[in-house]
């Protein structure tokens, strides 16, 4: 089965996105002339591949640890009902909650949170769960990292999904 057409990658946007993630500041000229294809070829795919959300920013990835933050915890949040919203905005308040999902199973939110340190993740959960819409937490501190946030091998994977079949009788 083959994802919708408008969601496909090809191998040259698995390469661009590749070398993106490798050098994000790497010019558009510079791309082309690595990719071996034409500058209009690499507007046109970085375009396509921004208007449809591939790409979403161009940001510095940003280390919390490096900043001061070297602690990671998930916490389960339970809400009172019709609560949902205020309890999204109060936590994106919180400085220290790097992200926010809503979630299905055992409580209705998840979030990442950074601190200090663990006495300090103490005040940050406080934080946290100091609103009147949120009824219970579970919180979890992460111990290590070993496999970091990516999504290159989902783009590789993606490239190799997004090709047709080769007809019946072409090809090993």
């Amino acid at each position: 089965m083959h994802p919708p057409v408008s969601s496909r990658i090809d191998p040259l946007d698995a390469r661009l996105l590749e070398l993106l993630a490798a050098e994000p500041r790497i010019g558009v000229l510079e791309c082309s002339r690595r990719l071996q294809v034409a500058r209009g070829t690499v507007q046109a795919r970085l375009d396509r591949l921004m208007a449809r959300g591939v790409i979403s920013g161009f940001g510095p990835d940003i280390d919390p640890a490096a900043l001061g933050y070297p602690v990671t915890a998930f916490a389960t949040l339970e809400i009172s009902q019709g609560q949902g919203a205020d309890v999204r905005a109060h936590l994106a308040s919180v400085p220290e909650v790097l992200e926010l999902h809503t979630i299905t199973g055992q409580g209705d939110m998840l979030c990442r949170i950074v601190a200090r340190s663990n006495a300090d993740l103490q005040r940050v959960i406080d934080r946290v769960v100091g609103f009147d819409g949120i009824v219970r937490a579970a919180t979890a501190i992460a111990l290590e990292n070993p496999v970091r946030y990516r999504v290159l091998p989902l783009v590789e994977q993606a490239a190799q999904e997004g090709q047709p079949e080769a007809p019946p009788g072409l090809g090993g």
